[in-house]
Order: C-alpha cells, then sequence, then structure tokens
C-alpha cells in the first residue's frame, strides 16, 4: 500500500468515526436541540454528493468514507426532522 494511500485511509476513519459519539447520543437521547437542521441537510446533502463522486471516480477511500458517514448523520437528520 503506498503511503499516500494509507494517508487517506487514516484520515477517512478519523472523520467518519469522529460522527459516531454524536450518533449515538442522539439516537439513544433523541434530544437534537442544539443542532441545525439546516447544517445536517447540507451536510448530509454533501455525503451524497461525495459518496456520488467516489463511486464514478472508482475510488473506495472516498465513497466508503461518505458512505459510512451518511449512515451514521442520517439518522440524526431523521430525529431532528421528526422532533420539530
Amino acid at each position: 500500500m503506498e503511503w499516500t494511500s494509507l494517508i487517506g485511509y487514516i484520515a477517512a476513519s478519523l472523520t467518519t468515526l469522529s460522527f459516531l459519539p454524536q450518533a449515538i447520543k442522539v439516537i439513544t437521547t433523541r434530544n437534537t436541540q442544539g443542532i441545525s437542521r439546516l447544517m445536517y441537510i447540507m451536510f448530509v446533502c454533501g455525503l451524497m454528493m461525495w459518496l456520488i463522486y467516489g463511486l464514478l471516480i472508482d475510488d473506495a477511500v472516498v465513497s466508503v468514507a461518505n458512505f459510512l458517514t451518511l449512515v451514521f448523520a442520517l439518522p440524526i437528520l431523521v430525529i431532528k426532522y421528526r422532533s420539530e
């Protein structure tokens, strides 16, 4: 594995896993009071675009990282919509 790919995998892992604590907290407490709905809408749309981009350029790091982050972020957005 090239060192540039290793850096990509580490970066993708860190940024993707950074959403896990927030997702767990929101899913367990259902508290979205401090979360901006517009920010999460924009963020989820951005993740979908990055996922599509990663698939189009056949880049596994970009695709997997954005798919997993989308899996963590989408439930937060859904809970935010349902709580308002």
